[in-house]
């Protein structure tokens, strides 16, 4: 049986106003949609006259933004639930990683409350979609997939996700190739990899590895790429081929990237092109770190290069910071650009939306349309441009037409 839901009183994005001084403002109006079955089949604006039958539901003139998609996590790592502890001090990455590994079994029993605490509180700043990188290693098998499964089950319906199979202690030893394929008969829906320099010192054997085993399972692919430079980008140069050679365009994404930001401009658009023509995605967190420089997210968007952003690990035995909002990583890349107009502020939101906007470039309403799936973040807010922003803490969440988590101003 049909469930039909009607949203009343929906604030919506629907133009542009050009004001005296030459400054751009966002239009809005009040809508009605009408929703059965999670989808959108009608939609009309609030002063039509409109016989409604079915359950009604009076957003109260918040504004709908489209759900967020947080592109990189990793929901098995977070303290969260566990008392406070600050990070331990290293010398290196290779203790980093030693001391990481000690505590992995210690931290195994856990993982499904503390992922699930980690879910909650991106699904609370308004993210549907999760991209996690879950640890496959020698210490705890799949221990972490398994925990991290369980906890993304009990969301099933509302959040969506992607798991990605990661070996943070490298690919290439003891018998890690071997429990990646587990892992990917287990549950993981992608392939990941890590440093091909730094980690496993063997760029294309390593490369090489990742895809052998995501052809094998007609997985897409997600590398962690820290390894700067030139070998960076020797990486990154080397990777495309890979992509290109075994037919993978558009399955495949780099993450941190920093190496793109370490090279000349010329480099860069050479780069950039490359990544486009292969469709290869670039995930950010835009950290703020002094000693690295961004991957150049603009360049790179405006070369047609898919640019997806997320919030990485936050409390955990990497740092203690993070709040799980996707959004901030969206004003924060907003700040560093210097990003101040209405219509530079609003563009910015795809970043974390996988590309959706309620208005398009000209400022038609492209979103939401008929078709769409009844998934919001409400806002009280005047635009898309405020909550970029401003980036309001009080948001509700639907999902198919129905609230599914609130927050507290």
């Amino acid at each position: 049986m049909t469930e039909t839901i009607w949203l009343v009183n929906v604030k919506l994005e629907t133009g542009n106003r050009t004001l005296e001084s030459g400054a751009i403002e966002t239009v809005t109006g009040l809508h009605t949609l009408k929703v059965e079955d999670g989808t959108i089949t009608e939609i009309y604006a609030s002063d039509e006259q409109v016989e409604m039958t079915g359950r009604t539901i009076d957003l109260n003139g918040q504004l709908a933004v489209p759900p967020l998609k947080e592109m990189h996590n990793h929901l098995d790592k977070t303290y969260m639930t566990l008392d406070w502890k600050a990070v331990t001090p290293v010398a290196n990455l290779k203790e980093r990683l030693a001391h990481e590994a000690a505590e992995l079994k210690e931290l195994a029993g856990s993982t499904e409350k503390r992922a699930k605490k980690m879910i909650e509180t991106l699904l609370g700043h308004g993210v549907t979609h999760i991209r996690t990188h879950v640890n496959i290693d020698p210490y705890i098998g799949l221990q972490n997939l398994e925990g991290v499964k369980a906890a993304l089950q009990a969301y099933e319906g509302i959040i969506s996700h992607e798991i990605v199979a990661f070996p943070q202690h490298g690919l290439l030893r003891d018998e890690v190739p071997a429990l990646m394929r587990e892992a990917m008969r287990n549950g993981a829906t992608m392939v990941g990899g890590l440093d091909p320099a730094g980690i496993d010192q063997s760029i294309e054997r390593s490369l090489y590895e990742v895809m052998d085993i995501a052809t094998e399972f007609n997985a897409d692919v997600d590398i962690h790429l820290h390894d700067g430079g030139q070998v960076g980008l020797y990486t990154t140069d080397k990777w495309i081929d890979v992509v290109e050679a075994s037919n993978y365009r558009g399955r495949t994404a780099l993450s941190h990237s920093f190496c793109l930001g370490d090279a000349a401009p010329l480099q860069q658009m050479k780069i950039a092109e490359r990544l486009a023509e292969q469709d290869v995605a670039i995930m950010s967190t835009v950290p703020i770190n002094l000693n690295r420089t961004l991957p150049p997210i603009e360049l790179l968007d405006a070369a047609g290069v898919r640019v997806h952003f997320g919030c990485d690990g936050f409390y955990d035995s990497w740092s203690p910071y993070g709040t799980g909002d996707v959004l901030e990583k969206v004003t924060r890349f907003g700040e560093l650009s210097r990003k101040i107009e209405e219509t530079a502020l609003r563009r910015l939101l795809k970043f974390a939306t996988n590309g959706v906007t309620p208005l398009d470039e000209e400022g038609n309403r492209v979103w939401p349309a008929v078709g769409d799936q009844a998934d919001f973040v409400l806002f009280d807010a005047a635009s898309t441009a405020e909550v970029v922003a401003r980036k309001p803490k009080q948001r509700s969440v639907m999902v198919q037409g129905k609230m599914v988590s609130a927050t507290e101003s």
